[in-house]
């Protein structure tokens, strides 16, 4: 596993779930790990785990809903670790309603919205000048499954994660002439608070979905390493030639670090016969 001695890095989301665990990870390497979130107890935990590992973090309480509140966040990282964050992942969603899209409102689309799309920009938005200022850095968004296969029972999730996808790879382009990438991590089904809420939607989430829900909650999933693994990759330096793309742990990118990479490789596209 590569050093990332002295690195700050911010996470979104790093309270639970997939979140925490790639904060944990970067900890592991050296970093120096601003921890995110709105729940105090979550982070209190995640901050713990980090310290008694030897690791070192910062708590910052913090809606990612709240532009103001994830730029004083910045701010904080910049006073406690003398810098701002070179490295930005973002890991804060939420599933949002389960069942027909014909039985939701505006209310939780909204709320949903707000956290999984909205979210992203303001923490984006909040890194960005300070990256460009050093010329360097690295935003890693994770997507989800939600982003390529259509998910009945789950429009408002798989909606957002799509726009993600797509935000990316335009700001990619934005920021390329600033030595900044951006790009996308699907980190495969694995275990989270999401699985126990499908399992609990029943029927309302679809069989499909129950069965695969079932089936990583007794498997536990993609492994946290592998996870951790392709984010390490992404925030590198190896992969300073990847920007704009969708890259899953179940793809074979080890082999992106050969930097010969197909111009429509890991991309959103239309499918176009002949």
């Amino acid at each position: 596993m590569q050093s990332f001695k002295a690195r700050p890095v911010l996470v979104t989301g790093a309270g639970r779930g997939i979140g925490k665990r790639l904060a944990i990870g970067f900890a592991a390497t050296g970093a120096r790990v601003g921890l995110l979130a709105r729940s105090k107890a979550e982070l209190d935990l995640c901050h713990l785990e980090i310290e008694h590992a030897g690791g070192s973090a910062l708590r910052l309480r913090a809606d990612v809903c709240d532009f103001e509140q994830v730029t004083a966040a910045v701010e904080r990282m910049r006073v406690q670790f003398g810098a701002h964050p070179t490295v930005l992942l973002c890991a804060a969603a939420i599933l949002g309603p389960i069942g027909p899209f014909v039985e939701t409102g505006p209310k939780i689309w909204d709320e949903v919205i707000r956290t999984n799309f909205t979210g992203v920009l303001n923490a984006c938005r909040a890194v960005l000048p300070h990256m460009i200022a050093e010329r360097s850095g690295k935003i890693i968004i994770l997507s989800g499954g939600g982003a390529t296969p259509s998910r009945p029972n789950f429009a408002l999730y798989n909606a957002t994660k799509t726009a993600l996808v797509r935000f990316a790879e335009t700001l990619a382009e934005e920021v390329e002439q600033h030595n900044i990438q951006v790009n996308c991590l699907s980190p495969g089904a694995t275990y989270t608070h999401m699985t126990d809420q499908i399992l609990t939607a029943g029927e309302r989430a679809g069989w499909r979905e129950v069965e695969e829900a079932r089936h990583v909650r007794i498997t536990g999933g993609v492994p946290p390493e592998k996870q951790i693994e392709l984010a390490l990759f992404l925030a590198s330096e190896q992969s300073n030639h990847i920007s704009g793309r969708l890259i899953s742990v179940q793809d074979d990118w080890k082999k992106l670090r050969d930097r010969t990479v197909s111009p429509e490789l890991y991309r959103l596209r239309r499918a176009q016969k002949g």
